[in-house]
């Protein structure tokens, strides 16, 4: 065997780690399908901004504390912008669009990200055009919208805007941060913790401005906000980081699509919702999507 040949056994290591890695990368957009039903059920309306920046701040304060490592030199700038994009415009846009929307729509909108993180792979990290994932990328997105768009939904432009603005937002940050790495010796706790950090300082002066006065919180908002800070903030980004700094980006980007479906299946298992055979479909092509986006590329579906 070539000196420098694979062995067998190494490679199933290889495809073994990958896998355990997508594994945990995938419980992120899992926690965030859980954001749906925590806003409508047990968060106060009319305060989506404070709801983003509850649930950005103190996690990223704890995940500082935790990995004890500030960014240098020209981390800090990039921190910042990549905190911003992941989390500062993220969390309240998709806050606004949960809260004006019906939860599918909401949802089916998010579901965008893989396709523009797709058209970005091009465009900021000069990969092919593949075909196959922007194939792959619609058919996900068709089947969440079979999964949570119901013959009665209604449609609102300030939050249908605000849906689409937050799957661009994330979306450029998940590419930003593909294309800058992590720093060598920071972990992806610190990592995580600077961007939400950013982002909560981003949307200090916005909530105060936009919103004023904090709303009263009872024992479910208390609840929903540690929830949403502590599962879908500070243990979700943690594993999202780890994960997309090493996994293929439109591979990991396609793992959102995890997030509308647990939404729908909580909708369906907490609130009494049913599932129609046209959602069972959807759920099918939305599963399919995912899977097919962990797959290499095949050779005449590149551009």
């Amino acid at each position: 065997m070539s000196p420098h040949a694979t062995s067998p056994q190494a490679l199933r290591t290889n495809d073994t780690s990958i896998a355990a890695l997508t594994a945990l990368t995938a419980l992120a957009p899992l926690s965030w399908g859980t954001f749906y039903v925590v806003t409508t059920e047990l968060l106060p309306p009319g305060h989506p901004l404070f709801a983003g920046f509850l649930r950005a701040l103190p996690a990223g304060l704890i995940a500082l504390a935790i990995g004890r490592t500030l960014p240098r030199g020209a981390w800090w700038p990039k921190a910042a912008a990549l905190g911003v994009l992941n989390t500062g415009l993220t969390f309240p846009l998709l806050a606004v669009a949960a809260e004006r929307l019906p939860g599918g729509v909401a949802a089916t909108l998010a579901a965008a990200q893989p396709l523009v993180v797709a058209v970005l792979a091009v465009a900021v990290l000069h990969e092919r055009r593949s075909v196959w994932r922007l194939g792959w990328g619609v058919a996900g997105m068709a089947g969440v919208g079979l999964v949570a768009i119901g013959p009665d939904a209604a449609l609102d432009a300030v939050g249908v805007l605000a849906g689409l603005a937050s799957a661009a937002s994330m979306a450029l940050g998940v590419t930003l941060t593909k294309r800058w790495g992590r720093p060598a010796g920071v972990g992806a706790t610190a990592f995580a913790g600077w961007q939400l950090t950013a982002g909560g300082v981003f949307l200090t002066p916005v909530v105060l401005l936009a919103e004023g006065a904090p709303p009263a919180v009872d024992a479910p908002a208390v609840l929903g906000y540690l929830w949403l800070g502590l599962v879908g903030g500070l243990l979700a980004f943690v594993l999202w980081f780890r994960g997309i700094t090493t996994l293929p980006v439109t591979g990991s980007a396609v793992l959102v699509l995890l997030s509308p479906l647990v939404a729908a299946a909580l909708g369906a298992a907490l609130l009494g919702q049913t599932l129609s055979p046209a959602q069972l479909a959807g759920f099918a092509l939305a599963l399919s999507a995912i899977a097919a986006g962990q797959l290499p590329i095949p050779p005449r579906s590149r551009g």
